[in-house]
């Protein structure tokens, strides 16, 4: 089974790094990520090149799972997103959220991806897999700013989703 996860860049000048691409980063440097696993970091935050650049990889890799991670900064805990939407169309995951989250810490399910590029990047890969009826699946997963206080439940949480979903997926 391969998996892709995708981190943005910063957005903003007082920004000196993104939560999402720095948890992938602590990952790969305690090796904590699945086998066949492959990386696209620091997404620019742009509505219309991120999923470009997305999508051209997911072309590409055809992977059989997505993970595409974002900064959430008001938010103190891991969220995995129920969908995307965009101008009044609502596409959910069909990953069983309710089970990952239960078998974590402090993950949390949201059902609000916001109104950003984070939003825009999720609903068009759902898409994407809709429109070319892929066997894909697909998650969001939002990345709260990063402190001592948080790292390691942090890791151990989104490590524990990974290895949760691969069984689901290759299923």
């Amino acid at each position: 089974m391969s998996t892709l996860l995708t981190t943005f860049d910063t957005w903003k000048p007082r920004q000196s790094s993104n939560s999402s691409d720095d948890l992938i980063a602590e990952l790969v440097r305690r090796k904590l990520l699945p086998q066949h696993t492959h990386l696209s970091r620091n997404i620019p935050v742009d509505f219309q090149l991120a999923p470009e650049k997305v999508l051209s990889v997911v072309e590409t890799l055809q992977p059989d799972l997505i993970v595409c991670c974002g900064m959430a900064e008001k938010r103190s805990h891991l969220t995995v997103e129920a969908n995307g939407k965009h101008q009044g169309d609502i596409l959910y995951t069909s990953l069983p959220l309710k089970t990952l989250v239960e078998q974590t810490q402090s993950t949390k399910i949201s059902h609000n991806t916001g109104r950003f590029v984070c939003n825009y990047l999720y609903y068009s890969v759902l898409k994407y897999i809709q429109v070319h009826q892929l066997k894909t699946q697909c998650l969001f997963v939002h990345v709260p700013p990063l402190n001592p206080e948080n790292l390691e439940i942090t890791v151990r949480d989104f490590s524990t989703i990974l290895k949760l979903l691969q069984p689901v997926v290759s299923s």
